[in-house]
Parts: structure tokens; sequence; C-alpha cells
């Protein structure tokens, strides 16, 4: 997912604007981008390609230069952002955090409407152009927003800069964060919170699924009010956000020690030592240390300068490349001991199979028995750009293996005391070489994070989302283009 970050100042607002995007860094990998008002009334935008480099090096240089009281900043997983157009309602800019499984359906709506396209690399429309062109088509802003909410299926939240405002609006599924905090001269909007204490901002409000507000000078102003049902992503409090960041008032890193209980609590492995895959995994390995006794000790190390996170790449080649360089096995600790080794799930588990246990091994390690904080992945995200297919998934290809072909119900191996569940987890288990494999099971998770079930989106986990009789991305993107 993409990470977004806003502010209005009293005075100038480009430090915070700056440092503010920066702490959403760690939820893409592909661009930064900030846009602010110039001195004109116009929105200026700056994008850089941030794969090879970090956002402060991209946008340090000449920030000292740059004065505005109100401006947005996001840290994309896909395409450049955020873009500015001049439009019926004025000059914006807008950025976006999430996916639209129907865009090509949408975009060739709007063509056929006349709209045009300019935003286009490697042959595919950018998503945040398309949210653009889809708010235009409403009578104002706010109805635009609410008329882009109607037509997408996935999930969008934004910020869309005015000279007026900024207004933030969370998608209708709550499945991606959007948080206000203030402090005595300016107003933020972010989607961590991470990104609040040290520019001395405190937590004015969770924004509600749905829910659109502007902030201004003036302070904040809802111009939609928000749904009471949310599904947010579970997923983010088991790897996805910030440590420091909370998400409907619950701590990320409480949540992952809790993980690592009840982990511990269901297991019987006989070990000298519980370690974590930095960086997500250390926190649940400390709760499984916490509550199985079981001693603490860091037998892999993040190179952290240059390597980002292996998972939000969207080419195998680039996760396989910063899988094998940035961890970096401990001999001395590792050798001859048998390790607990906690990591927050497993996706494709060719990373963990080529390059942190074959590591381990490699370092002397007696033994590895590998504990993913959340269950078997067996449905691709089709609210966020991370598994895009069940091919990709090693629960499946497991599931492929066992059965001898590609099966349509899998609900036995999503029940944990059926034989083919049990089966699964052997297959993958040998597959990445693990000594042992016993994963996290759903309702354990849902006590770990404290909210209610039913305010969770766990599809990746169940198959069940947030979009009655719910299907698949694949069946989903294919129905629609049928249809066009």
């Amino acid at each position: 997912m993409s990470g977004l970050f806003g502010v209005v100042s009293k005075n100038n607002c480009i430090s915070s604007l700056y440092y503010g995007t920066d702490y959403h860094t760690h939820l893409g990998t592909e661009y930064g981008g900030i846009a602010f008002i110039g001195k004109h009334g116009m929105p200026v935008k700056k994008i850089h390609d941030i794969k090879n480099s970090q956002f402060k090096s991209k946008f340090y240089e000449g920030s000292d230069k740059i004065k505005s009281h109100m401006g947005i900043g996001v840290i994309s997983d896909k395409d450049p952002q955020p873009l500015t157009f001049e439009s019926k309602f004025g000059a914006f800019a807008i950025c976006c955090a999430g996916l639209v499984a129907n865009k090509g359906a949408l975009t060739h709506e709007l063509i056929q409407k006349g709209v045009s396209f300019s935003e286009i690399d490697h042959g595919e429309i950018n998503t945040t152009e398309l949210v653009a062109h889809l708010i235009n088509q409403g009578k104002g802003i706010t109805y635009g927003i609410d008329h882009m909410f109607d037509k997408i299926i996935g999930s969008i939240s934004l910020l869309l800069l005015t000279k007026k405002g900024i207004y933030c609006a969370r998608d209708r599924h709550g499945v991606t964060p959007l948080v206000i905090g203030e402090k005595d001269t300016e107003i933020a909007v972010a989607s961590e919170t991470c990104a609040f204490p040290n520019l001395g901002f405190s937590v004015k409000k969770y924004l509600t699924p749905g829910e659109i507000v502007r902030i201004s000078k003036k302070g904040m102003e809802q111009r939609r009010k928000g749904l009471q049902n949310s599904k947010i992503c579970a997923f983010l409090w088991v790897y996805t956000g910030f440590p420091a960041s909370s998400y409907e008032g619950v701590n990320v890193e409480k949540v992952r020690e809790g993980c690592g209980r009840f982990l511990a609590k269901r297991d019987t492995v006989q070990a000298d030592l519980v370690s974590g895959v930095p960086d997500s995994g250390v926190a649940h390995a400390i709760g499984y240390a916490m509550e199985s006794k079981i001693p603490y000790r860091r037998v892999l190390f993040k190179y952290t300068p240059g390597y980002g996170r292996s998972y939000t790449p969207l080419s195998q080649e680039l996760r396989d490349r910063i899988a094998l360089m940035k961890l970096i096995a401990n001999e001395a600790i590792a050798s001859g001991n048998r390790i607990v080794l906690c990591e927050d799930s497993i996706v494709r588990g060719t990373q963990l199979k080529n390059y942190t246990i074959e590591k381990l091994r490699v370092a002397g390690a007696k033994e590895v028995h590998v504990r993913p904080a959340c269950p078997p992945l067996l449905f691709p995200c089709i609210y966020n750009l991370s598994t895009r297919s069940t091919q990709e998934l090693v629960a499946r290809r497991a599931i492929k293996a066992l059965e001898g072909r590609d099966v349509d119900d899998i609900s036995a191996y999503l029940d944990p005391t059926s034989e083919k569940y049990k089966a699964m987890v052997d297959w993958i288990a040998k597959d990445i070489g693990a000594t042992s494999l016993q994963y996290q099971v759903v309702d354990d998770m849902v006590k770990a994070i404290g909210l209610p079930k039913e305010r969770l989106c766990l599809y990746c986990w169940v198959g069940k989302g947030v979009q009655k009789n719910l299907l698949s991305y694949e069946e989903r993107c294919s129905e629609i283009l049928v249809q066009h």
C-alpha cells in the first residue's frame, strides 16, 4: 500500500510535509512525491523515483527554499503521484492509496465519454489519474469523491489539495487508515500515526470508512459522515505497519507481541533460542520469548541502509535481490542451536527458503522451527498491491501439489484441525526446508489485535471480503472485461 501525508499550517508547512511524508517510506518502494500550493495559489508537484534511493535524499536539496502553507505527500507502491489537474472545480493535486480492481473497465467507460488519459507507464493507466477523472464527473469535489467510491471495485483513500484546503477521504470499507493530527499552528492527516510524535502532532481523529473531511487554516470540517462498519486490513498489524503506529487506537508493536505470545501458547517445540526475521518478525519473536521463557537472541540482522522491504516491490527479481542482500546471519549465535524463527507471514515462500533458512543452515543452525504470526495466505489481496494471483501463494502451490490439480473448493484447507490442512503445512515445511512449521490460527490473531472480528478484513486468509458475494480478483476482472 501507499502512504499519504498532508498538512495545513498558519506558517510554512514544508518542513512538516517533508518529514511527515518521509515517515511513510516503509509503505512504498516506487515513487515519492509532494504537492503544495504555490505563491499564485496553484498546486506545484514534485515526483521522484525512489527505487534506488530514499525519499530524503531526493527531496532534501532545495526544500529549504520552498514556502507554502499547505501541501500533500505520498510514498507510492506503483504509480507516480501526486498529480495536478485544472478542472471545473479549479486547480487541484491528488494522491491515493489502495487499488481499483476494475480499472480497465472504468478507463474504457471514461474514454467513451471523451476523457483523455496522459499518465501512461508501461502501457498502464495511472490509478491516481483515473480516480481524479472519476471525481471530475461529480458536481462538486465531495460529490465527486462519492461518485468515485460508487464506481470502483476495491479501495481508495485519498488526499485532494485545493487552495481552500485538503480533502481527506478514507475508503468506504475502511481497509486503509487515515488519521488527523493537530498542534498549535498546524493540522495534518496521515496514513501512519508514527508520523506525528516527532513533529509535535497529537492524534485528533481516526477517519471512519467513507468519511470525507476538509482541513484548512480554519481547522477540520466534516464534508461527509462516515459509515459505522469498518473492515480495516488486519495485515497492517501483522506486517505492513510501522511498530510505533496505531490503527483504530491499537498499537502495532503490542499486537505483534501478542501474536508471538499466542504462537508460544500453542507450541511444544524444544528450542535453545527464539529469533525474528527483521524487521517485522522481531516483535512477534519477543512476544514468543516472553510467553515461552525461551531466550530471545538475534541470529539475523538487517543491513538497513539502502535495502527496503522485500515484500512490497512488484518484480520477483527485485524482491529476491533485496532478500539476498539485506539479511546477514550471525554464525556466532546460530551455530549449534535449535532456533524458533518467528516471521510475520509466508507469502510466496521463496525468500524464506532461499535466503533465510538456508543462511541459518550455513551458519550452523541445528534446527529451524518456523512460526508465522498469521495463518496461511490462501487468497490474493484485491484491496492493495501485494499478491496478485493465487499462483504466487505457496499455500496454493501446496494444495495443487497435494490434489494434483487446481481446485475451486479449498474449504478443507481452511480448517487448522483437518487432515488436509496438516498435509498442506507439512508440504510447505518441506518445501522451504524448515525443521517444523506451525502457523497462527485466525482467532488467535484476531484476539491479539483486540478488535471485533467483524471489524477486520481477513480476506487473504479466509476468502471472505468486505463486499458481499465477493469473487476472486481474477474472476471479478474477467467478468468486468467481458461486459466491455
